[in-house]
């Protein structure tokens, strides 16, 4: 992707150098769902980070500097998030008819703490409706790379624009919705709207792909689709060593994820991305 005469986002909130975020609220509600989706998303058992969110304890560390790398990781963030900001301001007021107020990206490392609850750099990066807040240990990026085996600058990018989609759900009021609608529900519907939900961001994230189109470099849409796929939770369960259960996933299968990405990125409709009306995704 080409970031050259992107400026920095203002939006950052870096918080590397402390490394702590004080006390959080106990998580709730989407915070649960959130996180514990990201937790199967990065294939951990988020089971002691649940308990320490419950207890409300401060997170501190040591000041410190930061390296080389965490700069630069810090330098892309930033100017991909300023291609959300120019993409969305754009389109949400064109096809939703609303002005976009884009989010603040939180940068942490190791753990931090949001109004859903704590994080650790093992969960990857979460959306938190209550504080309109993106978080991301900037280390995920070599985890997307080494571990995942997402590989590629627009695979990173894709990671911060499907967080940014889940703002953009915020707006439209779809994840209170979705959060609603789970209340009472069985924890298989539970995680089939989930699982819409989360596709829906992927094909969101396909608009912005589309969007971007004169910065996008050869080989860029498909670094997104292969991340995309790496992190289908068909795959991510076969790569733990279990038979896929399709009643447990909450984000997709691989073919479904690349697929919604791809319809956004083919349409760069916003009504082409509802996964809710779709009988078949």
């Amino acid at each position: 992707m080409r970031l050259k005469g992107l400026r920095r986002s203002r939006n950052i909130e870096d918080r590397r150098r402390s490394g702590g975020a004080g006390r959080g609220a106990g998580i709730g509600g989407v915070g649960v769902l959130v996180v514990l989706a990201i937790g199967y998303f990065a294939g951990i058992d988020v089971t002691p980070l649940l308990q320490g969110m419950q207890d409300g304890g401060p997170v501190q560390s040591a000041p410190r500097e930061l390296s080389a790398e965490e700069q630069r990781a810090a330098d892309f963030s930033a100017r991909v998030l300023t291609s959300t900001e120019e993409v969305w301001t754009g389109i949400l007021p064109q096809q939703a008819g609303l002005d976009y107020v884009p989010p603040v990206l939180v940068l942490f490392s190791g753990v931090t703490r949001s109004p859903c609850g704590g994080a650790s750099g093992a969960t990857g990066p979460f959306y938190c409706p209550a504080d309109r807040k993106a978080y991301l240990d900037t280390e995920f990026f070599a985890t997307l790379a080494r571990d995942l085996g997402a590989r590629g600058d627009f695979a990173a990018a894709y990671v911060i624009a499907h967080e940014v989609a889940h703002h953009v759900q915020n707006q439209l009021g779809i994840l209170g919705e979705v959060n609603a609608a789970r209340q009472g529900a069985s924890e298989a519907e539970a995680n089939a709207l989930t699982v819409r939900l989360e596709l829906q961001a992927d094909c969101l994230s396909g608009i912005w792909a589309r969007a971007v189109g004169e910065r996008l470099e050869p080989g860029d849409i498909e670094e997104a689709l292969n991340a995309a796929r790496r992190i289908g939770d068909d795959h991510l369960q076969r790569q733990a060593g279990r038979v896929p259960q399709p009643h447990t996933f909450t984000h997709g299968t691989s073919e479904q994820r690349a697929r919604w990405f791809a319809r956004g990125s083919d349409s760069g409709q916003m009504r082409a991305c509802d996964t809710f009306a779709a009988g078949s995704l």
